[in-house]
């Protein structure tokens, strides 16, 4: 059945007919047009789901996220936030001072796909997919211990996924290690004839991934990234990644991509701007959500875009048309993609060196409560979390965050690899190398389920109780 709910009354009728308890809506903070959402079932599936589902796999349901994908916590969603499985972890818990069983640290996950990162870092489920479009897979991965890949643009087909930024979306991976996303992505990977920006030659990756003879790699070290505001653990453990790389007579050498500091006032100009396109179709009169306001056609328009987007959606729509104004579009949007260009080149003179990946961090520092991620707005937080991501996505290319250590505070730190465009299947075997050396440690959960019926003891399922 290919349907939508019109009304919250009707909905709770088939509730109550089919025996499941109705939803009180006026406890509940989500709004009704929200909760529909949730009974929304789409005309069509996404290429990368029907991909899946021809191949035998279960798909066990949807995930919370940042609305349409503007975060880098996934604390914006109108689900409410997503809280990050390593809150309960054993490791974290017992590096915290205060009550045990207080719920006030608890820590966001990234975002804006944290509802796929944390499916996967609970053990939910074995893969889960989300969208990248300046790091929106690899920031939570990074956060939530996890592998979280972004292929390379036009490797995986977009038809189906809801647009944020044509330019730079792709569909990402997540999953507990390398092989994994070797199987998911040689499932999804090749030419769709819905999405024109897919390559067109056929492409076969193999979902097992060979060794890597790591001495004869050379591996690149982007100066530009070693900003303040890393932290001094992220550093360090940069540093001995790069050593271990070494040790085993690869070839580490220093590079400069000198356009980094733009990238991310570029990737805000160019990303907004096409935010203020894309989310001109929701208007009301074609699909989503529709104000009952029928005062005029414009009153109409106002109303259903004021209740169906939230106050970052709306900002970011805002910053947008403001950047494509006529007499602004020369100095914002033009320039922007005339810089975009020049990124594009400081990765091509890069590899053209001879580097093959480069390594790099994910993120400033691990995952922070979300009393303290909250006290920045959202903006601000998007452009500090994306400082070490966004710049592959206005490139194109591949890139992988892979779990490296705990943190003094128990929590999961990783570093990033990048490739060059459609060299996945080498990315990942380097990553898949690494991988093996760092033994990131399995997640150790307690009670994460408020009746202790789902326990985790050195990455086992112990017990399970639904009664």
């Amino acid at each position: 059945m290919n349907t939508a709910y019109k009304d919250w009354e009707s909905f709770q009728e088939d509730m109550v007919l089919a025996g499941i308890t109705p939803v009180d809506t006026e406890s509940s903070s989500v709004p009704t047009h929200h909760l529909l959402e949730l009974c929304y079932i789409p005309p069509y599936n996404a290429t990368v789901v029907q991909k899946l589902l021809d191949q035998g796999a279960l798909l066990m349901g949807k995930t919370n996220l940042d609305e349409f994908a503007m975060g880098s916590g996934s604390t914006d969603g109108v689900f409410g936030p997503v809280k990050n499985p390593w809150s309960y972890s054993k490791q974290y818990r017992e590096r915290q001072r205060h009550d045990e069983h207080g719920d006030s640290h608890w820590l966001i996950t990234g975002g804006s796909s944290g509802g796929s990162a944390a499916a996967v870092a609970a053990y939910t489920c074995f893969a889960a997919l989300g969208s990248d479009t300046g790091g929106s897979t690899r920031n939570p991965a990074a956060h939530c211990g996890l592998v979280g890949f972004k292929p390379s643009y036009g490797l995986v087909s977009r038809h189906g996924l809801i647009p944020l930024v044509n330019s730079m979306d792709v569909p990402g991976i997540f999953t507990r290690c390398v092989d994994d996303t070797a199987v998911v992505l040689g499932v999804l990977a090749g030419h769709d004839p819905k999405d024109s920006t897919t390559v067109q030659d056929p492409i076969k990756l193999p979902m097992i991934l060979g060794e890597m003879d790591v001495s004869r790699l050379c591996i690149g070290i982007p100066k530009e990234y070693l900003v303040p505001e890393l932290s001094s653990e992220i550093r360090s453990l940069w540093s001995q990644a790069a050593d271990l790389f070494e040790s085993e007579g690869a070839k580490v050498i220093e590079v400069s991509l000198p356009h980094t500091c733009y990238s991310i006032v570029c990737y805000h100009v160019l990303c907004t701007s096409e935010v203020a396109s894309n989310m001109a179709r929701f208007d009301g009169l074609q699909y989503g959500h529709r104000s009952g306001i029928d005062v005029s056609t414009e009153a109409m328009y106002a109303a259903t875009r004021q209740e169906g987007f939230s106050d970052v959606v709306r900002g970011r729509i805002l910053s947008g048309n403001f950047f494509l104004l006529k007499e602004n579009y020369e100095n914002y949007f033009v320039k922007a993609q005339k810089v975009r260009r020049l990124i594009v080149r400081d990765f091509m003179n890069a590899f053209d060196s001879g580097v093959d990946v480069l390594l790099t961090p994910t993120t400033l520092s691990e995952a922070v409560p979300y009393l303290e991620f909250i006290k920045e707005d959202n903006r601000t937080r998007s452009a500090q979390d994306d400082i070490f991501t966004q710049a592959v996505n206005m490139a194109g290319l591949p890139a992988v965050s892979v779990p490296v250590a705990l943190s003094n505070q128990g929590l999961p730190i990783g570093l990033q690899f990048i490739g060059r465009a459609f060299c996945d299947q080498q990315l990942l075997t380097v990553a898949k190398w690494f991988e093996k050396q760092v033994q990131f440690p399995t997640i150790q959960l307690q009670d994460l389920m408020d009746d202790g019926s789902l326990v985790l003891e050195n990455g086992k399922l112990t017990s399970v109780s639904l009664t």
